[in-house]
């Protein structure tokens, strides 16, 4: 590249930058998802050092945030702010250790402290003979916005520190929301017709910039604590020493740091908490490595945009911008119509995502989402991605508002709605996309689990006629000839495949419910219906008055699951079933009563169990497994990533174990 090029280049890199830093930090709007502007920052970074010529002190590369917001006094601070180096990947901290040993002239391993790169807004609390005193924002890493008022009604920062500290002392942290509470105002935003908030991050430091501090408190904020700026007094030698004091202070602290001897075992801890990552109450986008010594700390020194000391990898972003190319109408297994985005492919999570769901068509109207809008997708661990809304500053003048359908698009039957039901619905029980719908959820792990029978081929034996309704599924093993002539399927493929149709034959009765696709019938309450009569025989004749008997199973659903076994096409069905093999095992009771009348809920991230492994223990000892922590729960079981749960646990006196103890529990009582 000529210098001429790299000139233009690189002053167009840093107007996108500043106007970028000006939305992110400033109005708390972003156009760009965070490893948009993470690219454009390293590529101007690597254009400055292959041309240090035009590398400038005005460059957007030398600073850490953005100007001061009106509204609010400015404050510097003690000591600068400073940002982090970004890494992606194991190779780039390795190349940040080398560079480490290399500046300390070091040849065996470097002690490192590894911890999470929380996802919300920075702040600085001064605290003056242990009170405090003020409140600042990053700012631009030396002067930053003072909030001291909404910092008092934040959890987590002690208005008084718990012990005793030099006259005056910096503690840096973080400011975040918690996924639930996120998850709630927007329930809220929604309901009220307001545009919801984009993310966890944007909300936190929203709420931090408030100039009602009762609007504050309402976004329920969190600080942790995560270093020290200046101290009038040695305060510690090392950040795990330093993180260890503050929790002794009164601060926040997790608990998924770890020191590491040397580089390996830093990969190693980066690696478990990024496992960690969705299980964790609240967003991270990375972890942070520091040289745990604070001397070598000073040794290395810092560049003018940040220390050399330590560095933030980061993860793939769970959240994306992209355009909405158009709404797919899809019909499911109950006749449910689903409005779904059709997606310019982008990268969330790791995973490049083109569809995403947008729940019903009245949460579409909610959030003004129209076809050609540049939307926010989110998507965390396994669960469908989603639009969280529109970006309504890029909204294009040939945007295009959704259209509710009146006819089904595969059938053509006309659409019904009723008048306490959200869901528009296609009442035609023979429409090709609901009886395909109902073959893959009866065949679903949770369900029948029937291995090899997966969605690609169930369409495809469809289309040819062999399967036609949930019992045809039994009736394959008589074309097993025909199955075996079929391009790309193969005589091992179809012996595999009806062996294990054979074999879901004998499943227990709860795993039969739930696949049969009954309204309102889930996991939990076929297990409850299954305790409850004990077989088929007696449950499909049951009235209403004896299901709404059963715990857990409320008025609706009582009606749905009468209503659904009185149907004559319904009976039949189960006859069908019957008639093919289909012999679902009977329920026996409780094999045990170690947890009778109690409720356990589990909470953070299972080694050892799956969560419905764990719940399933205690339904068998006669117990029930709920998903919050209330004043009538008995046991909390937290593993690795505990957050709200385990904290309210804590408040109401509810004695709490961990995995292990708890398989030590079941292991006394289930030899």
């Amino acid at each position: 590249m000529l210098i001429g090029e790299a000139q233009q280049e690189i002053a167009k890199l840093r107007r996108l930058i500043e106007y970028h830093n000006h939305r992110y930090h400033l109005l708390d709007n972003p156009e760009i998802s965070d490893s948009e502007y993470d690219h454009l920052f390293r590529r101007l970074v690597e254009l400055e050092a292959e041309f240090p010529e035009l590398d400038t002190p005005d460059s957007p590369s030398h600073r850490v945030g953005f100007e001061v917001a009106s509204g609010f006094s400015s404050r510097r601070h003690l000591q600068p702010m400073l940002s982090l180096d970004n890494a992606f990947g194991e190779g780039e901290l390795r190349a940040f250790d080398e560079r480490v040993r290399k500046g300390l002239g070091f040849n065996e391993p470097i002690e490192y402290f590894v911890e999470l790169k929380f996802d919300g807004a920075s702040l600085n609390l001064l605290y003056t003979d242990g009170w405090l005193a003020a409140a600042t924002t990053r700012g631009d890493g030396t002067t930053g916005e003072e909030v001291t008022s909404n910092a008092k009604v934040i959890q987590g920062i002690p208005l008084k520190l718990e012990g005793q500290v030099g006259s005056q002392i910096e503690v840096r942290g973080e400011v975040i929301m918690e996924k639930e509470v996120f998850e709630d105002l927007n329930r809220t935003k929604l309901q009220k017709g307001e545009q919801p908030f984009a993310n966890p991050r944007n909300a936190a430091s929203g709420g931090l910039r408030q100039l009602d501090s009762k609007l504050t408190f309402e976004r329920r904020l969190k600080f942790f604590a995560y270093s020290i700026g200046f101290s009038s007094e040695p305060f510690a030698d090392s950040q795990s020493l330093a993180l260890e004091r503050l929790g002794g202070l009164g601060f926040l602290i997790r608990g998924e740091s770890g020191v590491a001897k040397g580089v390996e075992e830093a990969v190693a801890i980066v690696n478990k908490i990024q496992e960690l990552r969705n299980s964790l109450p609240f967003g991270i986008d990375g972890a942070v490595v520091k040289v745990n010594n604070f001397a070598l700390q000073q040794e290395l020194g810092s560049t003018g945009h940040g220390p050399r000391w330590a560095i933030a990898v980061k993860f793939p972003s769970e959240q994306a911008f992209t355009t909405l190319k158009d709404v797919i109408v899809q019909v499911g297994r109950t006749g449910t119509i689903t409005p779904v985005a059709d997606l310019e492919p982008v990268l969330v999570g790791g995973v490049t995502v083109t569809r995403a769901t947008l729940h019903n068509y009245q949460d579409l109207a909610r959030k003004g989402v129209k076809i050609g809008d540049v939307v926010i997708v989110q998507r965390a661990g396994d669960v469908i991605p989603e639009i969280v809304g529109p970006i309504l500053d890029k909204r294009p003048e040939s945007a295009r508002e959704v259209e509710v359908p009146t006819l089904c698009p595969v059938c053509g039957t006309g659409l019904v709605q009723k008048q306490e039901e959200v869901a528009i619905r296609c009442p035609n029980r023979h429409c090709p996309a609901q009886i395909t719908e109902r073959l893959r959820h009866f065949v679903g792990r949770k369900q029948m689990d029937i291995e090899g029978l997966g969605e690609k081929l169930i369409d495809r034996l469809f289309d040819l006629g062999y399967l036609s309704d949930l019992s045809s599924i039994y009736r394959l093993s008589s074309c097993e000839a025909d199955l075996k002539q079929l391009d790309k399927l193969g005589e091992l493929s179809v012996t595999n495949l009806l062996e294990a149709i054979e074999a879901s034959k004998s499943n227990p009765l709860p795993r039969f419910l739930s696949a049969l696709g009954i309204p309102g019938l889930g996991e939990k309450a076929a297990q409850d219906l299954a305790r409850a009569f004990g077989s088929l025989e007696r449950l499909r004749h049951a009235t209403y008055e004896e299901l709404v008997n059963v715990p857990n199973i409320g008025p609706i659903t009582a009606s749905d699951i009468a209503e659904w076994f009185e149907e004559p096409e319904n009976r039949q069905l189960i006859d069908d079933l019957l008639a093919s093999g289909v012999d679902p095992k009977q329920e026996s009771g409780n094999l045990g009563s170690q947890f009778a009348g109690q409720t356990v809920v589990f909470t953070g991230k299972l080694e050892v169990l799956t969560r419905e492994a764990a719940e399933e223990l205690v339904v068998r000892q006669g117990g029930k497994a709920a998903g919050s922590v209330s004043k009538n729960t008995s046991l909390v079981v937290a593993g690795p990533g505990a957050g709200s749960k385990l904290e309210k646990a804590t408040q109401l006196g509810i004695p709490v174990m961990n995995e292990e103890e708890f398989l030590q529990m079941i292991q006394d009582i289930e030899p």
